[in-house]
């Protein structure tokens, strides 16, 4: 038998006995670990070599879990202390044992909620005992942090807990073995000449004219290759781009602007009262620094006060409800895109505008929710309004008409709703192409006077924020939000899916 040098090389350096890791055999055959690793699927193919798989986890000490290696556990150090007290025969104050414990910041809680649970002792009524039969030289946690640190083996319940404490990192990597089979040794004990075929056509061979006297090994086309997984558009990124063409296609323009802006554009100026639920921290996230602006238009901002105050127009009623100018030169995060559309039609971002007009934009938000399948912290909302004279909702719902018939959804559905800021108002609807089930997928309607009137808007607008996220679910099928990005994303299902331009 006849076989390449890199092939025959492993051939010998692998053993019927044992799995030998492809490390050993790069080593053994001066080969790089690469070409060792295809030699060796190719005597697989052959039937001379088995080749294994196990993963194998790198277990290594955060920075917290060096500090207590040093230091002690944060529980080890209070029950030490506490037996120092005397709360091995009598419970103790416990915050005279934490001050002697030399425990800082969170290391307190994180004494307290492992104190117990270790059988170190009590605590009750904010005294503390000490178990006198407790033995923190033995502890689990504390000799897996010194054998982590030696390169040694660790239980896997004990590691389970420092990684959910973050004591340690574990980084899995796949380690490949070969082992000879029943046909490689008959091969070998039969003898093996290396070929003088050549796998590779080199840049040397063609310059001096050797490739024109070798021999070439055969190709095989029926061996197995991974798939190579290169780099391409993001699925969620490759629908946002084809939502700003058919925009774009709708005669619209694109509006930009800041991600955290002032209370007064992100609310205020959409008549959202300032004791609205909504505005609390419960559902948005508020900076700290900085925690507000200066560069609010004066003559808008007293407008907007006194439509919140006192209505607009002879039958116009305000919410009767608190108002500060601090509140609104406050600064978040935007809960939603609106705040572009206030700034364009106020005329502060490119300067008045004449009807007809039409913007919009496909932009991150950030709101404070409870994660699930159709909710995340931050998401793309499809923002967008039209600026003319003698609006109506047949206007606006012939434009979601035609906005969905683009993406092939042909069944979108309305429904009454209110919002403070648009009147009328009515909330879409679309059908999961999967489950049957109708999922909202926006909010629309006419700003209302109290919007318009305060930006000096003297024609109608209509508006709406749809989001992406579930026009993604409806155009490709999929039920979680967190399939698509995110640390739970489905990498398979973002390799595979079409991008469609």
């Amino acid at each position: 038998m006849e076989l390449p040098q890199r092939e025959l090389s492993v051939l010998e350096a692998a053993s019927a006995d044992e799995p030998t890791p492809i490390a050993e055999l790069a080593s053994a055959t001066g080969q790089k670990p690469e070409t060792v690793t295809g030699a060796a699927f190719d005597l697989e193919e052959r039937g001379l070599v088995t080749v294994t798989e196990d993963t194998v986890a790198d277990v290594e000490l955060t920075e917290e879990g060096e500090r207590y290696r040093h230091m002690g556990l944060p529980e080890v150090r209070l029950y030490l202390a506490a037996r120092e007290a005397g709360a091995d025969e009598a419970p103790v104050s416990m915050g005279a044992v934490l001050g002697d414990a030399d425990l800082e910041g969170p290391e307190v809680d994180i004494a307290l909620s492992n104190y117990a649970r270790k059988g170190y002792g009590e605590i009750a009524s904010g005294d503390l005992s000490a178990d006198p039969d407790a033995d923190p030289e033995s502890d689990p946690e504390a000799a897996a942090l010194d054998r982590v640190a030696a390169d040694d083996t660790v239980d896997d319940d004990v590691r389970e807990t420092l990684e959910r404490r973050d004591l340690v990192v574990v980084h899995e990597r796949t380690v490949r073995s070969v082992t000879l089979t029943d046909d490689g040794v008959d091969a070998l004990m039969a003898g093996v000449e290396a070929t003088e075929a050549v796998g590779q056509l080199t840049p040397e061979m063609l310059a001096s004219g050797e490739w024109e006297d070798v021999e070439f090994a055969d190709y095989n086309v029926e061996a197995d290759a991974e798939t190579p997984s290169s780099g391409k558009t993001h699925v969620l990124r490759a629908t946002a781009e084809r939502v700003k063409d058919v925009l774009v296609g709708m005669g619209f323009e694109e509006m930009e602007g800041p991600h955290a802006d002032s209370e007064f554009w992100i609310n205020d100026a959409l008549f959202m009262p300032q004791d609205h639920p909504a505005r609390t921290h419960w559902d948005q996230f508020a900076l700290s620094e900085p925690s507000e602006v200066d560069d609010l238009p004066a003559d808008l901002l007293e407008r907007v006060e006194s439509a919140h105050r006192e209505g607009v127009g002879d039958d116009g009623d305000g919410y009767h409800s608190p108002w500060t100018e601090e509140m609104a030169r406050g600064v978040d995060l935007r809960g939603h895109t609106t705040s572009l559309s206030m700034r364009y039609l106020s005329g502060h971002q490119v300067g008045d505008l004449e009807p007809p007009q039409r913007y919009f934009s496909v932009e991150k938000v950030y709101r404070n929710d409870t994660l699930d399948a159709t909710h995340l912290l931050e998401f793309f909302q499809i923002e967008g309004w039209v600026m003319a004279e003698d609006l109506s909702v047949r206007d606006l719902m012939g434009t979601f008409t035609e906005f969905y018939s683009q993406f092939g959804i042909e069944d979108v559905r309305f429904k009454p709703h209110y919002n403070p800021y648009t009147e009328p108002s009515f909330e879409l609807f679309g059908t999961h192409p999967r489950t049957g089930e109708v999922i909202e997928i926006g909010n629309s309607g006419l700003f209302r006077p109290e919007v318009l009137e305060p930006l000096g808007v003297e024609c109608d607008v209509m508006a709406w924020g749809l989001a992406l996220e579930r026009l993604l679910m409806l155009t490709h099928g999929f039920e979680d939000i967190r399939d698509v990005h995110g640390t739970l994303a489905d990498i398979d299902f973002l390799r595979d899916t079409e991008v469609v331009y």
